[in-house]
Order: structure tokens, then C-alpha cells, then sequence
């Protein structure tokens, strides 16, 4: 029995989706443990195209179960919208197959009025949110004020812990001059997606630990990149949940003890959305070719993705934090023709080196990249299925990212299609 943690161990878009989409063809559950429907993930199976933002990829083969953990905060009706989606193309989804955590926080309208609103008060200060809500629904679940799947079951206490989260968002609605939210509305809007929602609902840890002892195969699949990790990113350029690997048991009521493997996965280069620190930014004509040629949009959002050098040191420093014990590396195909190629293999502010990205945002955002230049390749490595058949150039380069950041990858994505995959050293 293998249990596994996939975690994004850059910025988020990694391309999690589709190696766990691959990994999943061999696991019997499949979990999401944290975030919310502002990650987005894509799946390409032959000619059809899957996008998913709350729902775990595992969906899409029929012999997985998808659970939906405690640590995920969702949007009924954005979780309704995207079953009905992925049912339409022919994918089975019902409660037999898809399961949520009966304590997982739900998104709400109010939630997402007063993100948007802090963002535009914000102006040219902004954190870069998708506007979805995620934050404020996390910070009522701290507060001990969010209505959680459970609460759908019971009208009365709903009706009264919906006073306790109006007072709280209407005030704050009030104070930027927004209109405030209607609470016999909402209720009634929760009492008509109760029974829509509440047949998915389970006590998660329970089927975990049921699936354990029967000896079946666990996923976890993380949503983002670690280096947005609310504790460990680039604070106060986060999102609002722990990214590192540890969220996994967390966020799904399993025992850290029951993971034998941390796969983290990582482009072979770096991309980042939104505001925020990235000492390898490339502002120049390789980052657009990047850019066009990686498809660099996010898959909820939409927004073009800022495109950089691979950067060893913030990677190394994530392999550390989250335990990983390999690396799926995706996308080497977009480096194919560039003549050379540079990796980030410290950083430097002043005369004064650094071999850790800083915790101060301050310093975060002056650090200079210090490069190693390598040799790109002309031969083509995109759709590449055999190890062997890669070139010289492009395996040096794996080795050498390798060798910085201490793990060796241990699978590698050459295109976007399921086969478009070599696996190295099997993490599963």
C-alpha cells in the first residue's frame, strides 16, 4: 500500500491536473485537501478537454472515488455547476463516486462581495485575489462564524449562525458603501441547495480511514503551489490556506503517519498570477515565447501567467518545507529551440548572497536571481515517451536541476496528453 501527496512546489500551475489525472489511473481515492474553486486544473484525454477548479481530478476515471476534505472551502452552487459540466461530457458523477466532507466550509455570496470589495479599496495595492470569496471564508472559519456542509441539515441553527456571519460581512459591506446582503434571501437560497449538496456529505476521515485499512490506494491532491502557502510563501502575496504537503492530513482528517511518498511538482520553468515577488521574471521576448508557447492562462481566471528561469533555491526551499521525495517535472516540451537555458542558483541583494528566498516581503522583492547558464536543444521533446530517446541538453539539464534541489524528478511530462509521460522511478 502506497498513500501519496501531490503538492504543487512552485507558484501553482504545474500541471497537477494532469500527472494526477495519471497517477489516479492506479489509486483507488482521490482527495483535495485545501483551496478553493480559484485553482484551476485541466485534464486532456484524447479529445476531450476536462476543466476543473473544486472538484479532484481522480473524477474522470470511473474505478476512483473522489473526496472532497474538510480543509476545502466550497461553493455549493460553483459545485453543482461544475458536476453538471464534467456530467455532460460523459463522466459519471453521483454521491457513489464523489463525497464532501460534512465539515468543510461553504463559500458564500457574502464572502465573495467582500473580497471584491477590499480589492478595488485596495487600488494599486492589491493581492491579486480571483474575487471568489476564498479568503473571507477561511478567515469565518477561523473566526468560528462559517456555516459548514453540516449545517444544511439543520434549518433552525443554520437560520441562526446566518445572523452571526451577516452581522459580521454586513458591517464590513456597509463600511466600503456596498449593499448589504439580504438574509431571508440567503436562507431560503441554502434551503433550496440543502438537498442538493447534502447527499454528498460524509464524515471524510471515516472513509479514509476505512480505505486504509482495506489496503486501497490514497491521493492527495493538493490545490496551488506551495510558495503560496499563507505560513511559508510570499506573505502577504498568498492565498489563504497552507499549500505545503503537512495541509494534506490536515485538511482530510488523515494520519501524517499513513504517507509513505510527497511528490511535488514543478515546471521547467516558473510561472506566477498576480501580484507578488518572482526574482526570475523575465520581462523580455524568451518570457513571452514562454508565455505563448507554455499557454501560460490561468484555467479559472483566465489571466496571462508571468513567466521566468526555473529557480532551484525557491524550489529547494519547498522540498524542504513539504518532505518531497520526488519531482514530476512538466512542460520541458516549451523550452524546446531555445538556445540557452539559465537556472536560479542563489540570490543576491547588495553584495550579500542568499541561498533561501527571505521571509520579509521587502526582501523577497529585491532579491536578485544569480544564474548558471546551460545549453539549450534543438531536437524536439515534445510528445517524447522514452527516456533514452530525449536529448543530451535536456537530460543535462534535468540532472542539474536535480542536483540543486536535492531530490531527483522522477517523472517527466512532454506534452499535455495522458501518454505524453515518462516515468522514471515510480512514486505510487
Amino acid at each position: 500500500m502506497t498513500n501519496l501527496i501531490v503538492v504543487g512546489a512552485q507558484w501553482g500551475d504545474e500541471g497537477k491536473g494532469k500527472i494526477v489525472d495519471w497517477l489516479s489511473e492506479r489509486a483507488d481515492y482521490v482527495v483535495r485537501f485545501q483551496g478553493g474553486h480559484n485553482a484551476g486544473h485541466t485534464l486532456v484525454v484524447g479529445e476531450k478537454v476536462y476543466k476543473l477548479s473544486v472538484i479532484p481530478s481522480g473524477i474522470v476515471r470511473q474505478d476512483t472515488v473522489s473526496l472532497i476534505g474538510n480543509g476545502v472551502v466550497v461553493e455549493p452552487w460553483v459545485f453543482l455547476e461544475e458536476a453538471e459540466k464534467i456530467r455532460s461530457q460523459g463522466i459519471d458523477v453521483n454521491p457513489e463516486r464523489l463525497k464532501i466532507s460534512e465539515s468543510a466550509t461553504l463559500i458564500l455570496p457574502p464572502h465573495r462581495l467582500v473580497d471584491q470589495a477590499r480589492e478595488r479599496a485596495r487600488g494599486q495595492d492589491k493581492i491579486g485575489t480571483t474575487g471568489r470569496g476564498i479568503g473571507p471564508a477561511y478567515e469565518d472559519k477561523a473566526g468560528r462564524r462559517s456555516i459548514r456542509v453540516c449545517d444544511l441539515a439543520d434549518p433552525a441553527s443554520l437560520s441562526k449562525r446566518l445572523d452571526v456571519l451577516l452581522n459580521h460581512h454586513n458591517a464590513i459591506l456597509r463600511g466600503f458603501g456596498e449593499e448589504e446582503v439580504c438574509k431571508e434571501k440567503l436562507f431560503q437560497d441554502l434551503l433550496d441547495v440543502a438537498p442538493k449538496i447534502l447527499p454528498y456529505a460524509v464524515p471524510v476521515w471515516r472513509v479514509l480511514h476505512e480505505a486504509k485499512e482495506q489496503g486501497n490506494k490514497i491521493l492527495f491532491e493538493g490545490a496551488q503551489g506551495a510558495l503560496l502557502d499563507v505560513d511559508h510563501g510570499t506573505y502577504p502575496f498568498v492565498t489563504s490556506s497552507n499549500t505545503i504537503a503537512g495541509q494534506a492530513c490536515v485538511g482530510s482528517g488523515f494520519g501524517p503517519t499513513h504517507i509513505q511518498n510527497v511528490l511535488g511538482l514543478i515546471k521547467a520553468y516558473t510561472t506566477r498570477v498576480g501580484e507578488g515577488p518572482f526574482p526570475t521574471e523575465l520581462n523580455d521576448e524568451i518570457g513571452q515565447q514562454i508565455g505563448e508557447k507554455g499557454h501560460e492562462f490561468g484555467t479559472v481566471t483566465g489571466r496571462a501567467r508571468r513567466c521566468g528561469w526555473f529557480d532551484a533555491v525557491a524550489v529547494r526551499q519547498i522540498v524542504q518545507l513539504s518532505g518531497i521525495t520526488g519531482l514530476a517535472m512538466t512542460k520541458i516540451d516549451v523550452l524546446d529551440g531555445l538556445k540557452e537555458l539559465k537556472i536560479c542558483v542563489g540570490y543576491e541583494d547588495n553584495g550579500v548572497k542568499y541561498d533561501y528566498l527571505p521571509a520579509n516581503a521587502v526582501g523577497q522583492s529585491v532579491m536578485k536571481p544569480v544564474y548558471q547558464t546551460l545549453p539549450g536543444w534543438d531536437e524536439p521533446v515534445e510528445g517524447v515517451r522514452n527516456w533514452d530517446e530525449l536529448p543530451t541538453a535536456a537530460k543535462e539539464y534535468i540532472g542539474r536541476i536535480e542536483e540543486l534541489v536535492g531530490i531527483p524528478v522522477t517523472v517527466l511530462s512532454t506534452g499535455p496528453e495522458r501518454e505524453d509521460t515518462i516515468l522514471i522511478n515510480d512514486p505510487f
